[in-house]
């Protein structure tokens, strides 16, 4: 289908699942899922871009992926660490704009200097907006803004009154960045894990039952035309 023919998400959330079952099933050990998926997702950005996504958010360390094995923790902290000390030079060639998500106090210092660059480097880009959730879980998330609310609160910087849907959502790690219109989770789960809890309210969910390090231009087509068939309603109207 022709992309002038189709209604192009403005914002996309992937959950990048199927790594460690994609190296399984060839004899490999699931680091190695897992350097071919961080291969994967540097197409998908470049891909999303040109077919029209503006915002593209990934799931890529999860609060609960701290009690996985050692060496499989390790190897995703290495990965994740490449990626913030290289990305500055692609993010700037490819016009990309990146934001970190979660509760980037609790990762090492190195880490979080590296995201601070990352960002503060990027923060003018036009590009795609690029948002990688890193130690991130949507009820630790919102357990964070309710205790900065209730701060403010507590310093008389705002009054209880005060809170609604948009008053809250500045609190968010995803304050001024669009609701996603779609969803996608690889690998044919159907959960979601503790990701975006809040701002999924009204998404549209595909679950394909291919695995990550397999998706590619052709599959998030799919994901596209999976959501041109959806009927979109709010408040019960079509």
């Amino acid at each position: 289908m022709e992309e002038k023919n189709m209604n192009i998400p403005n914002h996309v959330a992937i959950i990048l699942d199927g790594n460690g079952r994609w190296a399984k099933k060839r004899k490999m050990p699931r680091n190695y899922g897992h350097t071919q998926g961080s291969k994967v997702l540097e197409k998908i950005c470049e891909e999303a871009y040109k077919i029209g996504i503006k915002y593209l958010t990934v799931y890529a360390f999860s609060t609960e992926n701290w009690i996985r094995p050692k060496e499989e923790v390790d190897a995703l902290m290495k990965l994740l660490r490449n990626y913030l000390s290289t990305s500055i030079k692609t993010s700037m060639k490819n016009n990309m704009k990146v934001r970190i998500i979660g509760d980037k106090s609790a990762l090492p210092e190195d880490m979080q200097e590296s995201i601070r660059k990352l960002e503060e480097a990027t923060v003018n880009n036009s590009g795609l907006h690029f948002q990688v959730a890193i130690n991130y879980g949507g009820r630790d998330e919102i357990i964070r803004a309710v205790k900065a609310i209730s701060q403010d609160i507590k310093m008389n910087k705002m009054d209880i009154n005060d809170i609604d849907v948009t008053v809250f959502e500045r609190y968010l790690d995803t304050a001024d960045i669009p609701d996603p219109d779609l969803l996608i989770r690889t690998s044919g789960e159907v959960r979601l894990s503790n990701f975006l809890l809040w701002q999924l309210a009204y998404t549209e969910f595909y679950f394909p039952e291919v695995l990550w390090p397999d998706f590619n231009k052709e599959e998030l087509w799919k994901a596209v035309e999976y959501y041109n068939g959806r009927k979109r309603k709010f408040g019960g109207v079509s």
